[in-house]
């Protein structure tokens, strides 16, 4: 499983009433590409049995609970959230998608280390790992790529490297919705009020369905 290696100790420890875990360190000497990130998500979707029990994959879910949750957007951009999540969640039940598998979750640049003994990229930052379909991951580096200034380069190696272009299939712009809509959702949660990245959320709802190419900045 190429991800960092946990330190061979007996673990995890409780310390004030918390489970610790260790990991070894990875000195970041190379930068981390989409197309490098290709192979790693590829062996874990090719895992054919699960380690362990996960939940299953509820973006609707959360992104419900994170427009409820947030502080700060209007009561206008709160009904427009609202009502691209439902226009979603109608085109949804027409998606064919993968057997789910286990899946990272949020596989992207941030969420990924070089590993010079193994002379490739690893995947770290498992909190989102659930049991779901491949294209959740697939349509996560893509929409990383194309919101966050990466070259159309870079998507297109790791195409080549994954063997698959989620774009070609046909739930694409689906998923490809709901996953903007999971990420701007999730800002909305976390940030504060009157903060840059509170600006950024308000200016992602603005364009929220018009504009699928336009640059976000990142949180």
């Amino acid at each position: 499983m190429p991800t960092v290696p946990v330190l061979d100790i007996e673990q995890p420890m409780h310390l004030a009433g918390c489970a610790v875990t260790l990991w070894r360190y990875l000195p970041q000497d190379q930068a981390v590409s989409a197309g490098d990130i290709a192979e790693p998500l590829l062996s874990l979707h090719s895992l054919k049995t699960m380690p362990l029990e996960l939940p299953q994959l509820d973006a609707l879910g959360m992104i419900r609970h994170s427009i409820e949750a947030s502080t700060f957007v209007s009561e206008v951009e709160r009904a427009a959230l609202e009502e691209f999540l439902n226009d979603v969640a109608a085109r949804l039940r027409f998606v064919e998608m993968s057997e789910p598998g286990l899946i990272h979750g949020d596989p992207r640049h941030r969420n990924t280390l070089w590993n010079n003994d193994v002379h490739g990229a690893v995947l770290c930052d498992w909190e989102s790992a659930v049991f779901g379909p491949v294209e959740w991951d697939l349509v996560t580096i893509e929409v990383h790529c194309r919101r966050f200034g990466f070259a159309p380069e870079e998507y297109d190696e790791f195409c080549e490297r994954y063997g698959r272009d989620v774009r070609e299939w046909s739930g694409y712009e689906v998923f490809r919705d709901l996953r903007e809509l999971r990420m701007i959702t999730t800002n909305a949660r976390k940030s504060a009020p009157r903060t840059p990245q509170a600006a950024e959320v308000h200016r992602r709802i603005a364009q929220l369905g018009r504009d699928a190419n336009s640059r976000w900045f990142i949180l």
